[in-house]
């Protein structure tokens, strides 16, 4: 069995200092357990719940932000896009362009995306059937990706919480052989009390185990050294501390 593709980083830029911090950490996990953590970071939050709410340095500091990390650590990167005018110079410095769920099903997007000649990791939309993902695919496939990544993330269960149905990720490694399970925003609880999205780590764990029975192919974890002070998901991101040894049972 191959070893699965493990993305992992802070959910938004907030400081050089904390890139460091991470990617250190991502580096000696690799060099322990033989993996190649991808490195995700995002140089722009731009579908905060309120318009107060941080959203990154931006795409020409991120971006030097995220050369620095691969320049000094020697990690992948990955960060999303969210405009069409984006994906060319984000595909400069990352090795996979991620289009966040709300907008995978926008074709500029992702054509824009699949002509940079990256791997494209389209993230299902929470108002989508796994199945369903087969669409998006096809777009960036005819716009001339060569790599296309499927995430699944949760789908909207009333209006205050998020459920994972698991069959998701069977029916989408249907359509890409690989299928990466979001950890920590499938914990996520977007009932937006006071402005900001809710969610609960203590379920980080099981939803990557749960998801490794279900053939899940990667893995994607939201991380930072203290999640409870992180400017953007807090609540749903795992402690860093704790990823190696989620690694190891993942990998087993």
């Amino acid at each position: 069995m191959s070893t699965p593709k493990i993305i992992a980083g802070p959910c938004v830029i907030e400081s050089a200092e904390l890139l460091d911090v991470v990617a250190a950490q991502l580096q000696k996990i690799n060099e322990r357990l033989g993996t190649n953590i991808i490195f995700k970071a995002s140089f722009d939050k731009a579908n905060r719940t309120s318009i107060h709410s941080f959203r990154g340095p931006g795409l020409e500091k991120g971006l030097q932000m995220l050369a620095d990390v691969k320049a000094k650590y020697g990690l992948q990167l990955l960060t999303d896009i969210h405009e069409s005018w984006q994906a060319a110079p984000v595909g400069e410095v990352v090795d996979v362009l991620q289009i966040p769920a709300f907008l995978c099903r926008q074709t500029d997007l992702l054509v824009a995306a699949a002509k940079t000649g990256k791997t494209v990791n389209i993230k299902k939309a929470q108002f989508l059937a796994g199945r369903d993902m087969r669409y998006p695919v096809e777009k960036a496939r005819e716009a001339g990706a060569h790599e296309v990544w499927l995430t699944e993330r949760g789908n909207m269960m009333g209006y205050g919480n998020l459920v994972v149905d698991f069959r998701n990720i069977p029916d989408m490694l249907q359509i890409v052989p690989t299928v990466v399970m979001d950890c920590t925003h499938s914990v996520q609880r977007p009932d937006a009390q006071g402005g900001k999205t809710g969610g609960d780590r203590r379920f980080v764990p099981q939803m990557a185990l749960a998801a490794k029975a279900f053939g899940a192919t990667g893995y994607f974890f939201e991380v930072h050294p203290d999640p409870d002070r992180g400017l953007s998901d807090a609540a749903n991101m795992l402690e860093l501390d704790k990823l190696e040894g989620l690694i190891k049972e993942l990998i087993k």
